[in-house]
């Protein structure tokens, strides 16, 4: 049994959010030295320590103190950058930062240059502190029917800090156990399919899968053009939404402050105290005074699916290529020397699964073939005019669970995910937007619950996402890890 907080000793300012961050630099009760120092120490004595070992992180900037001081400096002489000014962030492993790695988890890109991504050059200008980036599933989930969300080659397994034996999800594994650890108060995922919401669900916290599109893609490790995106990840709703601003560089003018929701009645997960638990929340939205409407929605049969996966194989090959021929530096340039390099260092790459998905990829023909087309064509049609569309007819937001709580990990098996709600893959073929919140704690691990809404409308997702939030808070529900070794039963 490991005790209720690791390092007591940083606690307090480790849960501190974004906002109120801000505040407190702004009225000079702390400094962005104290802050990115206090995460730092913490970082350092809990992520590889032998009683935690969270392995949520990939390595820390060298300049983060520094650059403190810097921000330290400039608010002191009144000149605040932006809306972010002198906040710790941590960025995914697929996202390009001077100063690390940038590896998606993979030994193939391991010392290879990495460029500022357009998104973390829109973090620095708006006053950001990048601390650090953070471990995922190795190239984005996105290499073998087998994998095991949160492992990468380069980066090890990362754990739950509810339950150190339980899965943190994935692919941004990492960035959700980063933030229910206390590490950070703001960081940025990437989601193609799950990969925010998951995370976001098994670590109590929340995230927005924007609109694909709204936020910049350029210098991210990619899969798939129609359906890959950036996005903010916090343990607030108002943080997330101060991040979203400032990589969409969008304001919420004109959204309304009370959407129009419907609760999906057969956008279930299938397990049982999760879905139970879901009808208690929206009962007490409706008590709290809220309108909610209630309809069946389209699912997913086993052909949607295969449409989808043909989709990802294809783009996957097409935006690899394009993206590794133009990465700086010397190493893999195409997807087909990455399987070339894996296989040269199975030992390493492949310990405990292969690269099916890789294989496979090669063998597509990529976005040029009749089959990408025709599966694109099937799956935009299933996901838009069967499932997301009906489902808000007459309405802002869809709400439905989202997964059942974290599974335990398995290096040999692979991941055991079977209870999801049907709502992320349509949100995730459509490109269209998805904001996970917490609405409670199933079996001692926290369960989330979805939004989505129609292209573009992330603000009117965040103001839906208050009101679930204020409601969810005000039954007392439990917002930190309590640090089990392992889950009870």
């Amino acid at each position: 049994m490991v005790r209720d907080d690791p390092h007591p000793s940083t606690y307090e300012l480790a849960y501190v959010g974004a906002v109120e961050l801000l505040r407190r630099l702004d009225d000079g009760e702390v400094t962005s030295r104290q802050i990115v120092g206090v995460l730092l120490e913490r970082t350092i004595a809990i992520d590889q320590s032998e009683s935690v070992a969270v392995h949520a992180v990939a390595a820390l900037s060298d300049d983060a103190l520094r650059v403190a001081d810097e921000r330290d400096e400039q608010r002191a002489r009144g000149e605040v950058l932006g809306a972010l000014h002198g906040v710790p962030v941590l960025i995914k492993d697929n996202i390009e930062a001077l100063g690390l790695p940038g590896c998606a988890g993979s030994t193939a890109l391991a010392g290879r240059p990495a460029r500022d991504s357009e998104l973390v050059t829109r973090l620095r200008n708006a006053g950001a502190i990048i601390v650090g980036s953070t471990n995922l599933s190795q190239w984005a989930n996105m290499r073998s029917p087998h994998s095991t969300s949160g492992f990468s080659a380069s980066g090890g397994l990362v754990a739950n800090p509810w339950a150190l034996d339980r899965s943190a999800g994935g692919s941004s594994s990492g960035t959700g156990a980063a933030l229910a650890a206390g590490l950070a108060p703001l960081a940025v995922g990437t989601e193609t399919d799950g990969s925010i919401t998951c995370p976001a669900s098994l670590n109590g916290v929340v995230g927005l899968k924007p609109t694909v599109g709204n936020v910049s893609r350029v210098g991210v490790v990619p899969i798939s053009h129609s359906q890959d995106s950036p996005g903010p990840m916090a343990r607030s709703v108002e943080d997330l939404a101060l991040l979203y601003g400032v990589l969409s560089g969008t304001t919420p003018r004109g959204v309304a402050s009370s959407p129009r929701m419907v609760e999906s009645r057969n956008w279930r997960t299938a397990h049982d105290g999760t879905d139970v638990l879901f009808d208690e929340v929206m009962a007490c939205v409706r008590d709290g005074g809220l309108d909610v409407g209630q309809r069946k929605c389209g699912l997913p049969g086993p052909n949607d699916y295969d449409d989808e996966l043909t989709v990802l194989l294809c783009e996957l090959l097409d935006d690899m290529d394009a993206y590794l021929a133009q990465r700086p530096g010397e190493g893999v340039g195409s997807l087909a020397d990455v399987v070339v390099f894996e296989d040269e260092h199975s030992g390493v790459e492949q310990r405990f699964f292969g690269h099916e998905f890789f294989t496979r990829a090669l063998a597509s023909g990529g976005c040029a073939s009749d089959a990408y087309r025709g599966a694109r064509e099937r799956n935009v049609r299933w996901a838009v005019e069967q499932c997301l569309l009906p489902a808000l007819e007459g309405y802002d937001v869809v709400v439905s669970p989202a997964y059942g709580p974290a599974w335990k990990s398995d290096l040999v098996n692979g991941d055991n995910a079977k209870y999801v709600s049907a709502s992320i893959m349509a949100a995730a073929v459509a490109g269209w937007p998805i904001l996970t919140v917490p609405m409670g704690v199933v079996e001692g691990l926290p369960v989330g619950l979805t939004l989505v809404g129609r292209p573009h409308s992330e603000w009117t997702l965040l103001a839906a996402a208050r009101q679930v939030e204020a409601v969810v808070q005000r039954h007392g529900v439990v917002s930190t890890p309590t640090w089990r070794a392992a889950n009870r039963g």
